[in-house]
């Protein structure tokens, strides 16, 4: 009642309260580099103009480790690593990342590429003086990775200025990317660390709550206007058995500092404040109370018989989010749950000691665990992490389970992973050397791992081309753009969302109606009440789900405020034939 109040009253005090009712969209839409932004409805993905989109890709990690780049970066050339990586199908990357790493960024003193994390040289144009009394000739070095190194040829850039090409080479094909706060430290074991803070930098500074916060807003602010890195995981893994307490996260109605729940909502809104286009990936915990009798609580000893504790894979329990969900005061627009889900080969849970088939996994283990989300549409999901060994057994048979109920749940995922140097799974590349040019890098691909994966990633339904997430720039060489689909192939053959649904997109970013009814925010082809009420909530902030703001902005503004919610009031009353900013 108190919502249609506010309502009402805001349609009867006109232009009056347009200044405070303005929402201005126009700086970042006007730049046809930053329109690549996503949102959450329901258990769904979108673009900007309501298109509908799945996010199939893979890990990269070795920015969290102590060499500060990517690894395999020291046998081969980015551009050769990337094409390859495009031309594949993967159209994102999640790159693990450490809080420390960032802090060495944010403080002014980032710290140098390590000449084991990459092999970077340049070809001085010219003879150049040595520094020694001699001459260093034109053509020594050779040229791989060029841009990571000065102009003399062979200095090691900063991590900083790295991972600003690292996204432009990831724009040049097509690929999007986002962070994974893998631990507090640089550390290449800093995944085994329970918690976002309590430890210290090489530095000796102390990781705390509020500084993970201040770095990932840091970061957030600096790349508000690049569309390629489009979110960020806030942690990777938080971990811990429920009688270490404190020293566990856990996830609650607490403000306690080790409740997930509690800081990965605060994180989540210190972002949007200054980036509210960004995805917030949000990993479960380790385990939850559950099983909890009347009197139990956190920290409390294990019991043999009845545990009050149901666990599950690090990263991967979000049984607490149904009693405790994620609700930023921005909304849950934003808001990617991202559970992490291994096989047998990694460790030999319960839930594998029999014959499992997907419903026995969903029965024991997937639905109560994470897989209740996308199911009911609550919010949409990635899995973060998933892959193995090939074994041609339990572990296989695992994969092909998940990949297959991914792709028919429409549950986006990044592959665990790319580089071949992951213990517990291998990778998808399989060898890698290059010489000491561009172009030079030989990239052998595991066939079979890729063939079992390679359904997942999203591709046209007959052509089998890849999509990517970029309205205008191809993934690959034989890939599409988001535009490229939408306008030439969703109505035909459509793509492996949803066992290939024909539907028909919108397509043009600079008229986000292109391909439907002008105004129409609900989506079904008409204009009716029901998108009043969406474009009134809109603007009291009540964020409706299954809305697209620039489709709300009827007379072309810029903006959508009381003016626009007068014509549609004036058009319902049919007093108007045409919204002023339809040009059709």
């Amino acid at each position: 009642m108190k919502l249609y109040k506010k309502i009402m009253g805001l349609m009867l005090a006109g232009a009056m309260t347009v200044s405070a009712l303005s929402v201005n969209m126009s700086a970042n839409a006007a730049d046809d580099s930053n329109d690549d932004w996503l949102h959450a409805e329901g258990s769904r993905l979108y673009d900007m103009n309501g298109n509908e989109v799945w996010l199939t890709g893979a890990n990269w990690f070795g920015l969290n480790c102590i060499e500060y780049s990517p690894h395999y970066l020291y046998a081969g050339d980015i551009d050769d690593m990337l094409q390859s990586v495009a031309d594949r199908g993967i159209n994102v990357i999640r790159f693990p990342i450490s809080t420390e790493l960032i802090l060495s960024w944010m403080n002014g003193t980032p710290y140098q590429i390590s000449a084991g994390g990459m092999q970077a040289v340049y070809n001085p144009p010219v003879d150049q003086d040595d520094g020694n009394g001699g001459v260093v000739k034109a053509g020594t070095y050779g040229n791989l990775n060029q841009e990571f190194v000065e102009a003399d040829g062979k200095t090691l850039i900063t991590s900083d200025r790295g991972f600003d090409i690292i996204l432009d080479k990831c724009k040049k094909y097509g690929i999007k990317a986002f962070i994974d706060i893998h631990s507090p430290h640089a550390d290449n074991s800093g995944h085994n660390y329970n918690l976002w803070y309590g430890k210290a930098t090489a530095d000796g500074t102390m990781v705390t709550t509020d500084l993970w916060i201040e770095s990932l807003v840091w970061v957030a602010e600096k790349y508000k206007d690049n569309d390629t890195l489009i979110g960020y995981d806030l942690k990777n893994e938080p971990h811990g058995k429920g009688q270490e307490g404190a020293q566990a996260a856990k996830w609650d109605g607490s403000t306690d500092e080790n409740n997930w729940a509690y800081a990965a909502t605060k994180c989540a809104d210190a972002i949007l404040d200054v980036n509210p286009h960004a995805l917030i990936f949000i990993e479960g915990v380790e385990q939850s109370l559950s099983g909890a009798l009347p009197g139990d609580y956190w920290g409390m000893p294990d019991r043999r018989d009845n545990s009050p504790y149901i666990g599950a894979w690090w990263g991967g329990n979000f049984r607490g989010a149904r009693e405790y969900p994620i609700k930023p005061k921005h909304g849950t627009s934003q808001i990617v749950y991202s559970p992490h889900d291994y096989g047998p080969s990694v460790y030999a849970q319960t839930w594998f000691d029999k014959d499992f088939t997907t419903q026995t996994l969903l029965d024991d283990y997937w639905y109560d665990t994470w897989a209740y989300i996308n199911a009911e549409d609550i919010a949409p999901e990635l899995i973060g992490e998933w892959g193995g060994h090939m074994d041609g057994a339990e572990n296989q048979k695992w994969m092909t389970l998940l990949r297959d109920y991914m792709i028919d749940n429409h549950i986006n995922h990044t592959f665990w992973c790319l580089n071949t140097n992951s213990g517990d799974t291998g990778g998808l590349w399989k060898n890698i050397s290059c010489g000491q040019y561009e172009g030079t890098t030989k990239l052998d691909w595991e066939e079979e791992k890729y063939a079992l994966m390679e359904p997942s990633l999203w591709q046209t339904s007959e052509t089998g081309k890849y999509i990517g997430l970029d309205h205008k720039v191809p993934l690959g060489k034989n890939g599409l753009s988001l535009n490229e689909f939408y306008s030439s192939y969703s109505s035909t053959e459509g793509s492996n969302i949803d066992g290939g649904t024909k539907t028909s997109g919108k397509t043009d970013p600079t008229n986000p109606t292109e391909g439907g009814v002008f105004g129409d925010v609900s989506n079904d082809n008409k204009i009716t009440n029901v998108d009043v009420v969406k474009v009134a909530k809109y603007i009291v902030n009540a964020k409706p789900e299954k809305f697209n703001a620039k489709d709300a902005d009827v007379n072309s503004d810029g903006k959508v405020n009381i003016f626009d919610l007068t014509l549609y009031k004036e058009y319902m009353n049919g007093n108007i034939a045409k919204f002023p900013g339809d040009k059709s």
